[in-house]
């Protein structure tokens, strides 16, 4: 009989992973997170935060690299161990070392306090807003953000916010907050000017820069690379379930262009 040898099956791949893809499962784009001084958060929510108020102290204010926003170390007594525990929180404008900060239902209505959002009048302006409550600290956590307290429901129960995008939110009433604005405002205000110091502003963050464009690379790296003019040549947009190496661009966009005239925003039907 005649043997029919099988032609080896060469594994034809085409194309590379684009970089949107790597950024998933690559160690390369991690963040760097080795002289990070800790997360931020309110204290764990306790019995003396519910009924009463904790006192703490601004021990020091400092740097967080990788953070726009300084951070402050308070410590505060412990209720049921004779110790000290030291929390890091969000430093707020015009907080200093040695200032007393108070934690709590009863507590005062001055900057860098955390009182339940309950107890703040509506226009205050709050900073390190739960969403949740006991989650310590979810909105308006960024350098010089802050929230506005824009009106309480006191049958529901909830507080409505005016978040730093312009966005509302209905929060529970009794979620903890912050008095004041985040610290370290008006940092974008200054221009970068040079390459080296974003390089330096990125090496303490993760590997986000430079960043390359789509249609500057070659077709094998990217959907909108090649051509003999830098041109998309497809259009920008992309579905929603396009499979991951094709996801580039604006995905799944119900409008394109210019924002034109009155900038309306998602939140403000009511």
């Amino acid at each position: 009989g005649r043997s029919f040898s099988r032609p080896r099956s060469r594994r034809t791949t085409m194309g590379k992973y684009v970089q949107a893809q790597r950024k998933g499962k690559s160690p390369i784009f991690k963040s760097h997170t080795r002289t990070r001084k800790g997360a931020v958060k309110l204290r764990a929510i306790d019995y003396a935060e519910r009924r009463g108020y904790v006192r703490g102290v601004v021990k020091e204010i400092l740097h967080d690299p990788g953070r726009g926003a300084p951070v402050a170390k308070i410590q505060f007594l412990n209720a049921y161990r004779f110790k000290r525990d030291t929390e890091l929180m969000v430093a707020t404008e015009g907080m200093y070392t040695g200032q007393f900060v108070y934690c709590g239902k009863k507590a005062t209505l001055n900057i860098g306090n955390v009182l339940p959002l309950k107890q703040v009048p509506e226009g205050t302006i709050v900073c390190n807003v739960e969403a949740k409550v006991g989650d310590r600290g979810a909105f308006a956590r960024g350098s010089g953000c802050f929230a506005v307290v824009i009106s309480h429901d006191e049958e529901k129960g909830t507080t409505r916010l005016r978040l730093p995008s312009g966005g509302k939110k209905t929060v529970s009433s009794i979620v903890r907050a912050q008095i004041g604005v985040v610290a370290g405002g008006g940092r974008t205000d200054k221009p970068m000017l040079k390459a080296g110091r974003a390089y330096h502003k990125y090496a303490v963050k993760r590997n986000s820069w430079p960043k390359m464009r789509g249609v500057a690379k070659n077709p094998v790296e990217h959907p909108f690379g090649g051509g003999n003019h830098q041109h998309i040549g497809r259009p920008s947009t992309v579905s929603q379930a396009a499979p991951s190496g094709r996801k580039v661009g604006l995905i799944g966009a119900r409008r394109t262009g210019r924002l034109r005239g009155v900038k309306k925003l998602g939140q403000d039907k009511d």
